[in-house]
């Protein structure tokens, strides 16, 4: 494993210029390098980036190439294809899984041997890919998942109850998309499972599991593309990576028998720590949302099947 504090990241889109300036902002790396094929684009979004830090923790902040992978401690997958208005995110999986396995075949070839963080859509499709492609360990290689979903769950259950998001536990598990299981039975405002919170107080459960869901689509038609949700995503399983924080984060894994789930990529909590995931765990689910997963784990079982 590398011991230098650096960063790669791979796409140089609204996806992979927030999360360079997100890291920036936060300061954990040394050094963030952009790789882009549209040199021009990367260069341009790493000059943005190199000037904002004038006014924040020292950086060195570049547009390089693949060379520059070797030394990072921690390389991030952004590119992909993009979806567009109501088109799905397992649309465009031929279109990713194609991007995917030519960038990190030239990272593994430039000899890239951190953790691997993927974003590019479909999410848990190409993370599969990804690990597939790299030949890594599969807790190095580690998809952003659906720690985004929680945490708009999260925030929709806090405004709900008037309680600020840092009071909820909740967890979204599953595929990141139409799948995705909203987990009620993990909900806790201070330790208080949710029924007992709410006493005589409404909640419509179908509404923020409905709004959680389609909380992406909603963006996209808005502003043309989803950015700073999936950045601060990003930057978390970063931070957790290079603190060796041991924190817990809803993440795509490859699974090995969870719910009897074997050898696919999937979201549950797992520990995070500098070698990638260190344990999953296996959240206490109701009948309902344990047959949920398993058919969001069949669901990607298809995609994944066209992509063969």
């Amino acid at each position: 494993m590398p011991s230098s504090s650096r960063v790669a990241i791979i796409g140089a889109g609204n996806v992979g210029a927030t999360a360079a300036y997100a890291l920036m902002l936060r300061g954990l790396f040394a050094e963030i390098v952009i790789i882009d094929r549209d040199a021009d684009r990367a260069a341009a979004e790493a000059t943005d980036i190199a000037d904002a830090n004038a006014v924040a923790r020292p950086a060195r902040i570049w547009a390089g190439d693949y060379s520059d992978v070797k030394d990072a401690d921690v390389l991030v997958l952004t590119a992909g294809a993009a979806t567009h208005g109501d088109e799905t995110r397992t649309s465009i999986a031929a279109k990713s899984a194609a991007i995917v396995r030519g960038c990190v075949q030239e990272a593994m070839g430039a000899g890239f041997d951190g953790v691997l963080v993927v974003s590019s859509n479909p999410v848990d499709a190409m993370v599969q890919v990804a690990q597939a492609t790299s030949g890594l360990p599969p807790e190095r290689v580690i998809g952003t998942g659906t720690l985004l979903d929680s945490n708009r769950f999260r925030k929709r259950v806090a405004d709900q109850l008037s309680v600020a998001p840092g009071a909820v536990e909740a967890l979204v598990l599953g595929e990141h998309g139409d799948s995705e299981v909203v987990a009620y039975s993990t909900v806790r405002i201070g330790g208080v499972a949710l029924d007992a919170f709410l006493g005589e107080q409404a909640f419509n459960r179908l509404e923020i599991a409905h709004d959680v869901m389609r909380a992406g689509y909603t963006i996209n038609h808005g502003k043309g593309y989803t950015s700073f949700g999936v950045a601060s995503a990003i930057v978390r399983i970063c931070e957790a990576i290079h603190r060796d924080e041991r924190v817990v984060l809803p993440v795509a894994t490859r699974l090995s028998g969870q719910f009897g789930i074997d050898d696919l990529y999937l979201s549950l909590p797992c520990l995070i720590g500098a070698a990638g995931v260190l344990r999953v765990l296996i959240p206490d689910l109701s009948a309902d949302e344990r047959a949920a997963l398993l058919a969001s784990a069949d669901a990607l079982r298809e995609t994944l099947a066209d992509l063969e």
